[in-house]
């Protein structure tokens, strides 16, 4: 039976180094890095062997390096995108994130490591 593919955005297959913040009930703030498998408007795929549970909301920080864009008029460099999303499906393979509608964009101030 053929799977029919739901998505109604187009998925880019991009790494994109990632770091994703969860907050527990006694507010401390357990960090993990990864990098996206793949990434749309509206959520990523996020490669890793210990996903987390559907339903955990995370905070988001990614970063994408501009600097081969050459049509920009400015070079920015890296560019950090801050956004949250919920974690919609967990496989062994990895985790699917939901984003939510709000974000911030802004050049990137700093190190970012992954």
């Amino acid at each position: 039976m053929e799977s029919s593919e739901r998505r109604i955005v187009e998925r880019f297959d991009l790494e994109i180094p990632a770091r994703l913040r969860i907050m527990a009930a006694d507010e401390t703030v357990d960090e993990i890095e990864l990098r996206t498998e793949n990434i749309s408007c509206g959520g990523a795929f996020f490669r890793t062997p210990t996903p987390l549970p559907e339903g955990t909301d995370v905070r988001i920080d990614l970063v994408l390096n501009l600097d081969r864009i050459k049509t920009l008029k400015t070079r920015v460099g890296n560019v950090h995108i801050e956004l949250t999303g919920t974690v919609n499906r967990s496989e062994a393979s990895g985790m699917s994130v939901c984003f939510h509608p709000e974000y911030s964009i802004r050049p990137l101030e700093g190190e970012f490591k992954t």
